[in-house]
């Protein structure tokens, strides 16, 4: 720890009790991050689909009716992002702050990556129709707004990974720079995955409630719909059972304990696994019966997300612990140093 930059904490007290910003933090980031996968993994979706659609057009239905929910989703995910940014900019300012400057250009970028997606999307979804006739065009619009959807959460992702390792802060020179840590891109394909898996299930909730006119309008039955909303939702979650441990491995030692972190982990692979049988299960079923066990598999999903953002904090906590201490002594010893010079200061002012 000795060859690790120890800076200086604002001397400020927090805005609120502590255990209210973690949950704030906590929570509100579960909720902003679902939404998040919503939007990302609607905009592959529709991409998909709407591919297929230039050979088979119902395809090119299916992915219009997905695309409605992507700027209804982006606005709520805008908005339930701003609680977990504040939390942790008060609980965590040093390493917070410290990894912004440490990829400032990507940082920064990410305002205008943002707007521009945004208005794509928009633009995308509502000159559907009028650009029936220049589907190249039309598909380039979701194309780059799909891939600024996939290079903005990599930024977020690399920030809020950077901001635990202290030990790694003098190494790295840059955003690419910290591309080149082992343990970011595992976490970026849990991200990836996480994507398509909330996607399909908002899919069967969408056709689940939809009206006989709406999803006669796709060209499709609302068994065929729910039973291809489930597949997105069941084949990326079984593929997080290799990713989701390989990201948890890969991750350095930190000074904490992560006992708990791994005992979170655990369980929501057990909750996850048992998900997945309700999934498949549900894949297999006639017509009539599809989609009974639908708030079941929400049930557990929304139980994994919670055990997922509950043991990212512990293993935050854990990993920072010890950096910690050793700001809030170097933060003591600065503040003894100003009010010393302060009183000499004075002493000087009141011997003229």
């Amino acid at each position: 720890m000795s060859a690790t930059p120890v800076p200086v904490d604002i001397p400020l007290p927090l805005p609120a009790p502590e255990p209210v910003l973690v949950a704030v933090l906590v929570g509100f980031f579960i909720m902003h991050i679902a939404f998040v996968n919503f939007m990302v993994g609607g905009t592959f979706l529709t991409l998909w689909y709407e591919l297929k659609g230039l050979k088979e057009r119902r395809y090119d239905k299916l992915a219009y009716a997905i695309s409605s929910t992507i700027t209804a989703n982006k606005s709520i995910a805008v908005v339930l992002g701003v609680g977990p940014l504040l939390a942790i900019n008060t609980l965590y300012t040093v390493y917070f702050y410290t990894a912004n400057a440490l990829t400032g250009f990507a940082w920064i970028s990410i305002i205008p990556l943002v707007i521009t997606a945004f208005l794509l999307t928009y633009a995308h979804k509502y000159f559907w129709h009028r650009m029936d006739n220049a589907k190249g065009l039309h598909l380039a619009l979701i194309t780059f707004a799909s891939l600024i959807f996939l290079f903005v959460p990599l930024i977020f992702l690399t920030n809020i990974t950077l901001m635990l390792y202290p030990d790694k802060w003098a190494g790295v020179h840059g955003f690419f720079s910290a591309l080149t840590l082992p343990f970011i891109w595992p976490r970026y394909a849990h991200f990836l995955l996480a994507c398509p898996a909330m996607t399909g299930l908002l899919m069967v909730w969408l056709f689940r409630r939809g009206s006989d006119e709406d999803i006669a309008a796709t060209g499709f039955e609302r068994a065929e719909l729910l039973r291809k909303g489930y597949r997105w939702a069941l084949w990326p979650t079984v593929l997080q059972f290799a990713v989701g441990p390989l990201a948890l491995l890969t991750l350095p030692a930190v000074p904490g304990s992560t006992a708990s972190v791994t005992i979170v982990f655990g369980i929501s692979i057990v909750v996850s696994a048992i998900m997945c049988l309700l999934m498949f299960a549900e894949t297999r079923r006639g017509g009539d019966k599809i989609g009974s066990s639908f708030g079941a598999v929400c049930t557990l999903m929304a139980i994994v997300i919670l055990l997922m953002g509950g043991g990212r904090h512990l293993y935050r906590e854990a990993a920072v612990s010890e950096h910690r201490e050793l700001v809030k002594e170097r933060t003591n010893e600065y503040m003894r140093e100003v009010d010393a010079a302060r009183a000499a200061t004075a002493a000087q002012d009141g011997g003229k």
